[in-house]
C-alpha cells in the first residue's frame, strides 16, 4: 500500500530528474560554445563544464563527446583541433603552447595531461619568469589513451595505436602499437 502511495511522486521525481539533467547538459554546452572562438557543432556532448582558459583557439569536430571537468587552454600561438567524434573523459587537461590535434575517434581516458610545452629553466630567473618550450603534439586516429596517461610535447601518436593507463609518453609511438610504462614503451604490434 506505502508502495501504491509513493508511485505518482516516483514518476514525478522520473520525468524531472531527466529534465534536470537535460538541462545540465544545455548550460554546460552553452557554456562551451560561449568560450570558443569557433563555432560548436550541434553533435557535440557536453555531460558536464568544460573549462576553457586563454585564447580560446579550440576547433571541436562533430559528434565529439565531453565527460564533466575537462579542461582546454591554449596560449600565445597555440591551438588544440579534435577531430571527428573523440571522446574526452573527465579531468582531462589539453594545454597547448604551440598546437595539440587529437584525430578521428580517439578516446581518452580520465584525468590525462597532453601537454606541449614546459617550463625552461634560466639561471638568475624564477622558474615562474623563465618562460615555456613548446613543441607540438599529434595524437592519430583511432587511438586509444587510458587513464592517466602524461602525453608531452613533440610527441606523435600514430594511428591505432593504444596507450596503457598510468603511460608517460616522451616519444613517438608507431601506429598499431600498444605502449604502457614510464617512459612509455612497446608490448605488442598489432
Amino acid at each position: 500500500m506505502k508502495s501504491l502511495a509513493l508511485l505518482p511522486f516516483r514518476a514525478w521525481y522520473f520525468v524531472t530528474s531527466k529534465m534536470r539533467r537535460g538541462v545540465r547538459h544545455l548550460n554546460a554546452y552553452a557554456h562551451l560554445a560561449n568560450r570558443l572562438k569557433t563555432s560548436l557543432p550541434m553533435s557535440v556532448v557536453v555531460l558536464g563544464r568544460v573549462s576553457v582558459d586563454g585564447t580560446g583557439d579550440v576547433e571541436i569536430g562533430e559528434d565529439c563527446y565531453f565527460y564533466p571537468d575537462v579542461f582546454f587552454e591554449t596560449e600565445a600561438s597555440g591551438r588544440i583541433v579534435l577531430g571527428q567524434g573523440v571522446v574526452i573523459n573527465r579531468g582531462t587537461h589539453l594545454v597547448a603552447m604551440a598546437g595539440i590535434t587529437i584525430g578521428r575517434g580517439t578516446m581518452i581516458g580520465e584525468y590525462t595531461s597532453i601537454r606541449d610545452a614546459n617550463h625552461k629553466r634560466v639561471e638568475g630567473t624564477a622558474l615562474r619568469d623563465s618562460g615555456h618550450e613548446a613543441r607540438p603534439i599529434v595524437v592519430g586516429e583511432e587511438v586509444w589513451i587510458g587513464r592517466g596517461v602524461t602525453v608531452v610535447g613533440g610527441v606523435t601518436i600514430g594511428d591505432g595505436a593504444t596507450v596503457g593507463a598510468n603511460a608517460v609518453v616522451t616519444h613517438d609511438v608507431p601506429a598499431n602499437t600498444t605502449v604502457v610504462g614510464v617512459p612509455a614503451r612497446p608490448i605488442q604490434r598489432s
